[in-house]
Protein backbone atom coordinates (compact mmCIF):
# COMPACT_ATOMS: atom_id res chain seq x y z
CA UNK A 1 0.00 0.00 0.00
CA UNK A 2 1.19 3.59 -0.09
CA UNK A 3 0.77 7.19 -1.55
CA UNK A 4 0.37 5.81 -5.05
CA UNK A 5 -3.08 3.36 -4.47
CA UNK A 6 -5.87 4.73 -5.38
CA UNK A 7 -7.74 3.43 -2.85
CA UNK A 8 -10.32 5.69 -0.48
CA UNK A 9 -8.85 4.80 3.15
CA UNK A 10 -11.91 6.41 4.45
CA UNK A 11 -13.93 2.71 3.97
CA UNK A 12 -11.47 1.15 6.56
CA UNK A 13 -12.29 1.37 9.70
CA UNK A 14 -9.57 -0.65 10.91
CA UNK A 15 -5.36 -0.33 10.19
CA UNK A 16 -4.83 -1.33 6.53
CA UNK A 17 -1.33 -2.49 6.82
CA UNK A 18 1.39 -3.57 9.73
CA UNK A 19 2.79 -0.10 10.48
CA UNK A 20 0.93 1.21 13.62
CA UNK A 21 -0.80 -1.33 16.48
CA UNK A 22 -4.49 -1.09 17.18
CA UNK A 23 -5.71 -1.95 20.82
CA UNK A 24 -7.47 -5.05 20.33
CA UNK A 25 -6.63 -7.26 23.27
CA UNK A 26 -7.45 -6.04 27.15
CA UNK A 27 -4.60 -7.44 28.38
CA UNK A 28 -2.71 -5.02 26.19
CA UNK A 29 -3.94 -1.82 27.73
CA UNK A 30 -2.62 -1.28 30.57
CA UNK A 31 1.50 -0.70 28.52
CA UNK A 32 -0.62 2.10 26.76
CA UNK A 33 -2.06 3.69 29.61
CA UNK A 34 -1.42 7.00 31.01
CA UNK A 35 -0.88 7.41 35.05
CA UNK A 36 -3.00 9.18 37.34
CA UNK A 37 -0.86 12.01 38.00
CA UNK A 38 -0.75 12.41 33.66
CA UNK A 39 -4.75 12.42 33.79
CA UNK A 40 -4.73 14.91 36.87
CA UNK A 41 -2.23 17.37 34.75
CA UNK A 42 -4.29 17.39 31.80
CA UNK A 43 -7.48 18.00 34.05
CA UNK A 44 -5.89 20.64 35.77
CA UNK A 45 -3.70 22.31 32.98
CA UNK A 46 -5.84 21.91 29.84
CA UNK A 47 -2.62 19.70 28.41
CA UNK A 48 -0.43 17.15 28.37
CA UNK A 49 2.96 16.72 26.55
CA UNK A 50 6.08 14.66 26.26
CA UNK A 51 3.95 11.23 25.44
CA UNK A 52 6.14 9.03 22.65
CA UNK A 53 3.54 7.69 19.98
CA UNK A 54 5.99 6.81 17.55
CA UNK A 55 8.82 4.20 16.67
CA UNK A 56 11.84 5.53 14.58
CA UNK A 57 10.34 3.38 11.55
CA UNK A 58 6.79 4.55 11.71
CA UNK A 59 8.43 8.48 12.12
CA UNK A 60 10.63 7.54 9.11
CA UNK A 61 7.77 6.58 6.84
CA UNK A 62 5.14 9.52 7.86
CA UNK A 63 8.28 11.35 7.05
CA UNK A 64 8.43 10.35 3.76
CA UNK A 65 4.73 10.15 2.99
CA UNK A 66 4.69 13.67 3.87
CA UNK A 67 7.03 14.74 1.54
CA UNK A 68 5.58 12.95 -1.21
CA UNK A 69 2.31 14.81 -0.69
CA UNK A 70 3.54 18.04 -0.59
CA UNK A 71 5.26 17.35 -4.21
CA UNK A 72 3.90 19.05 -7.29
CA UNK A 73 3.36 16.01 -8.88
CA UNK A 74 1.46 14.04 -6.31
CA UNK A 75 -0.97 11.71 -8.24
CA UNK A 76 -3.93 12.41 -5.42
CA UNK A 77 -2.87 15.58 -4.47
CA UNK A 78 -6.50 16.91 -5.76
CA UNK A 79 -8.24 14.83 -2.94
CA UNK A 80 -6.30 16.76 -0.30
CA UNK A 81 -8.41 19.70 1.89
CA UNK A 82 -6.98 23.21 1.16
CA UNK A 83 -3.57 22.15 -0.21
CA UNK A 84 -2.29 25.24 -1.92
CA UNK A 85 -1.17 25.14 -5.27
CA UNK A 86 2.46 26.76 -4.22
CA UNK A 87 3.01 24.23 -1.68
CA UNK A 88 5.44 22.24 -3.32
CA UNK A 89 8.67 22.78 -4.98
CA UNK A 90 11.31 25.41 -5.12
CA UNK A 91 8.21 27.66 -3.34
CA UNK A 92 8.75 25.17 -0.46
CA UNK A 93 10.62 27.55 1.55
CA UNK A 94 8.47 30.41 1.24
CA UNK A 95 5.34 29.05 2.45
CA UNK A 96 3.33 27.40 5.70
CA UNK A 97 1.99 23.94 3.97
CA UNK A 98 -1.22 23.11 5.45
CA UNK A 99 -3.94 20.94 4.29
CA UNK A 100 -6.14 18.48 5.42
CA UNK A 101 -7.60 14.45 4.22
CA UNK A 102 -3.98 13.09 4.48
CA UNK A 103 -5.65 9.51 5.88
CA UNK A 104 -8.17 9.89 2.69
CA UNK A 105 -4.92 8.97 0.49
CA UNK A 106 -2.72 7.07 2.66
CA UNK A 107 -2.44 3.78 4.44
CA UNK A 108 0.33 5.02 6.99
CA UNK A 109 -1.39 8.10 7.76
CA UNK A 110 -5.57 6.61 7.74
CA UNK A 111 -3.31 3.75 10.47
CA UNK A 112 -2.17 6.20 12.52
CA UNK A 113 -5.76 6.83 13.67
CA UNK A 114 -5.53 3.02 15.43
CA UNK A 115 -2.11 3.53 16.90
CA UNK A 116 -2.90 2.03 20.38
CA UNK A 117 -0.17 4.47 21.64
CA UNK A 118 -2.64 7.44 20.78
CA UNK A 119 -6.58 6.15 20.96
CA UNK A 120 -5.92 4.61 24.82
CA UNK A 121 -4.79 7.76 26.30
CA UNK A 122 -7.23 9.38 24.36
CA UNK A 123 -10.13 7.52 25.84
CA UNK A 124 -8.64 8.69 29.37
CA UNK A 125 -8.70 11.73 29.00
CA UNK A 126 -11.98 12.04 27.34
CA UNK A 127 -13.36 9.87 30.24
CA UNK A 128 -14.68 7.63 27.41
CA UNK A 129 -14.61 4.08 26.38
CA UNK A 130 -15.29 4.57 22.72
CA UNK A 131 -13.22 7.14 20.64
CA UNK A 132 -14.72 8.33 17.65
CA UNK A 133 -11.76 10.25 15.04
CA UNK A 134 -12.80 13.88 14.24
CA UNK A 135 -10.47 15.23 11.17
CA UNK A 136 -6.44 15.71 10.37
CA UNK A 137 -4.26 18.51 10.02
CA UNK A 138 -1.24 18.72 8.22
CA UNK A 139 1.30 21.43 9.12
CA UNK A 140 4.42 22.06 7.53
CA UNK A 141 6.82 24.68 8.54
CA UNK A 142 9.48 24.90 6.27
CA UNK A 143 12.98 26.37 7.34
CA UNK A 144 13.00 30.17 8.25
CA UNK A 145 9.47 30.63 7.32
CA UNK A 146 8.07 33.42 9.08
CA UNK A 147 4.54 32.87 9.42
CA UNK A 148 2.48 31.74 12.55
CA UNK A 149 -0.56 29.76 13.85
CA UNK A 150 -2.35 32.66 16.17
CA UNK A 151 -3.39 31.85 19.54
CA UNK A 152 -6.92 30.35 19.55
CA UNK A 153 -9.51 27.55 20.65
CA UNK A 154 -9.90 24.75 18.74
CA UNK A 155 -13.93 24.65 19.17
CA UNK A 156 -14.22 27.85 18.49
CA UNK A 157 -13.94 26.97 14.86
CA UNK A 158 -16.50 23.36 15.62
CA UNK A 159 -19.23 25.15 17.13
CA UNK A 160 -21.26 23.40 14.71
CA UNK A 161 -20.97 19.69 16.91
CA UNK A 162 -22.12 19.56 20.28
CA UNK A 163 -21.73 18.78 23.08
CA UNK A 164 -18.23 20.17 24.06
CA UNK A 165 -16.40 16.70 23.93
CA UNK A 166 -13.48 17.57 21.68
CA UNK A 167 -9.57 16.62 22.01
CA UNK A 168 -6.37 17.65 19.58
CA UNK A 169 -3.42 15.59 19.82
CA UNK A 170 0.01 16.96 17.90
CA UNK A 171 2.38 14.35 16.80
CA UNK A 172 5.76 15.81 16.21
CA UNK A 173 7.55 14.48 12.58
CA UNK A 174 10.37 16.69 13.52
CA UNK A 175 11.92 18.12 17.35
CA UNK A 176 9.82 20.70 18.09
CA UNK A 177 11.73 23.66 19.66
CA UNK A 178 11.80 27.46 20.61
CA UNK A 179 13.67 28.52 17.33
CA UNK A 180 11.10 26.10 14.73
CA UNK A 181 7.88 27.77 16.48
CA UNK A 182 6.67 25.09 18.83
CA UNK A 183 3.10 24.96 20.52
CA UNK A 184 2.66 27.06 23.31
CA UNK A 185 -0.24 26.95 25.36
CA UNK A 186 -2.15 28.87 28.21
CA UNK A 187 -2.15 26.93 30.77
CA UNK A 188 -5.75 26.26 33.17
CA UNK A 189 -7.71 28.37 29.66
CA UNK A 190 -9.23 25.33 29.09
CA UNK A 191 -11.87 26.86 31.74
CA UNK A 192 -12.27 30.12 30.26
CA UNK A 193 -15.49 30.97 27.90
CA UNK A 194 -15.72 30.18 24.14
CA UNK A 195 -14.05 33.01 22.56
CA UNK A 196 -14.11 34.68 19.21
CA UNK A 197 -12.10 33.18 15.72
CA UNK A 198 -9.67 35.50 14.72
CA UNK A 199 -7.54 34.93 12.19
CA UNK A 200 -5.07 31.82 12.13
CA UNK A 201 -2.28 32.46 9.85
CA UNK A 202 -0.10 35.35 8.85
CA UNK A 203 2.45 37.59 10.70
CA UNK A 204 3.20 38.52 14.33
CA UNK A 205 0.36 40.69 14.45
CA UNK A 206 -2.25 38.51 13.99
CA UNK A 207 0.14 36.31 16.70
CA UNK A 208 -1.63 38.70 19.17
CA UNK A 209 -5.20 39.53 18.16
CA UNK A 210 -6.85 37.60 20.60
CA UNK A 211 -5.78 39.51 23.55
CA UNK A 212 -7.96 42.33 22.10
CA UNK A 213 -10.93 40.15 23.18
CA UNK A 214 -9.71 38.57 26.58
CA UNK A 215 -11.05 40.01 29.57
CA UNK A 216 -8.61 41.35 32.49
CA UNK A 217 -8.82 38.34 34.71
CA UNK A 218 -7.93 36.05 31.41
CA UNK A 219 -4.86 38.65 30.81
CA UNK A 220 -3.97 38.24 33.50
CA UNK A 221 -3.54 34.28 33.21
CA UNK A 222 -2.50 34.71 29.94
CA UNK A 223 1.38 33.34 30.64
CA UNK A 224 1.94 31.02 27.89
CA UNK A 225 4.68 27.60 28.00
CA UNK A 226 5.95 25.94 25.10
CA UNK A 227 5.44 22.28 24.50
CA UNK A 228 8.70 21.27 23.13
CA UNK A 229 8.79 17.89 22.16
CA UNK A 230 10.81 15.04 20.55
CA UNK A 231 10.27 13.59 17.10
CA UNK A 232 7.71 11.01 17.74
CA UNK A 233 6.21 12.67 20.50
CA UNK A 234 2.46 13.85 20.98
CA UNK A 235 0.82 16.74 23.20
CA UNK A 236 -2.63 16.27 24.03
CA UNK A 237 -4.81 19.74 24.66
CA UNK A 238 -8.14 20.08 25.37
CA UNK A 239 -10.12 21.56 22.65
CA UNK A 240 -10.83 25.32 24.95
CA UNK A 241 -7.18 25.16 25.66
CA UNK A 242 -5.61 28.66 24.16
CA UNK A 243 -2.74 27.52 21.93
CA UNK A 244 -0.57 28.94 19.04
CA UNK A 245 2.41 28.46 17.06
CA UNK A 246 5.40 31.03 16.22
CA UNK A 247 7.36 31.49 13.51
CA UNK A 248 10.29 28.78 12.30
CA UNK A 249 13.17 30.29 12.14
CA UNK A 250 15.78 27.56 12.07
CA UNK A 251 17.09 25.88 9.09
CA UNK A 252 14.97 22.84 8.93
CA UNK A 253 11.17 22.16 8.46
CA UNK A 254 9.43 21.62 11.50
CA UNK A 255 6.59 19.16 10.32
CA UNK A 256 4.05 17.93 12.22
CA UNK A 257 0.23 15.61 11.96
CA UNK A 258 -2.44 17.62 13.96
CA UNK A 259 -5.28 14.86 14.93
CA UNK A 260 -8.64 15.96 16.30
CA UNK A 261 -10.78 13.08 18.36
CA UNK A 262 -14.26 13.50 19.48
CA UNK A 263 -16.74 11.68 22.36
CA UNK A 264 -19.14 9.00 20.78
CA UNK A 265 -22.12 11.34 21.76
CA UNK A 266 -20.92 14.46 19.93
CA UNK A 267 -23.69 15.51 17.48
CA UNK A 268 -24.34 17.50 14.63
CA UNK A 269 -25.64 21.02 15.32
CA UNK A 270 -26.35 22.24 11.08
CA UNK A 271 -27.96 20.66 8.40
CA UNK A 272 -24.99 21.78 6.46
CA UNK A 273 -21.78 19.55 6.00
CA UNK A 274 -19.52 18.99 9.07
CA UNK A 275 -16.04 19.21 7.04
CA UNK A 276 -15.04 19.53 3.52
CA UNK A 277 -16.47 16.93 1.26
CA UNK A 278 -18.57 14.84 3.60
CA UNK A 279 -22.59 14.57 3.00
CA UNK A 280 -24.37 16.65 5.63
CA UNK A 281 -25.12 14.74 9.04
CA UNK A 282 -29.03 16.14 10.18
CA UNK A 283 -28.68 18.53 13.17
CA UNK A 284 -29.11 16.47 16.22
CA UNK A 285 -27.76 13.45 14.65
CA UNK A 286 -24.81 11.68 16.26
CA UNK A 287 -21.29 12.53 14.28
CA UNK A 288 -20.62 8.99 12.47
CA UNK A 289 -19.92 7.23 9.09
CA UNK A 290 -17.28 6.69 7.09
CA UNK A 291 -15.75 9.77 7.65
CA UNK A 292 -15.47 10.07 11.15
CA UNK A 293 -14.64 5.96 12.56
CA UNK A 294 -14.31 4.61 15.70
CA UNK A 295 -10.63 3.96 16.29
CA UNK A 296 -10.84 2.54 19.86
CA UNK A 297 -13.56 1.31 22.02
CA UNK A 298 -13.28 -0.67 25.12
CA UNK A 299 -16.22 -2.73 24.56
CA UNK A 300 -15.01 -4.91 21.83
CA UNK A 301 -11.75 -5.53 23.51
CA UNK A 302 -10.89 -9.33 23.55
CA UNK A 303 -10.47 -11.03 26.60
CA UNK A 304 -7.50 -14.14 27.96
Amino acid sequence: MGTTNLIDYRKIHRPAGQLFTAATRSEEIPKYTLSPEQVRFYETNGYLKGIRVLEERQLQCLRDRLEQMVADDFPRRSELIGLTAAAGGATKNQQMIYFQGAWFVDDAFHDLLFNAEMTVPLSQLLGTNRVRFWHDQLFYKPARHGGVVAWHQDYSYWTRTVPVGHITCFVALDDTTLENGCVHVVPGSHRWNLLPTVKLTGGMEDMEAIKQVLSPEQLAQFKPVPMMLKAGEASFHHCLTLHGSYPNTSPNPRRGVVLNFIRPDVRSDTDKPLMPGTPPIPKGAVVEGENFPIVFDANQLTQN
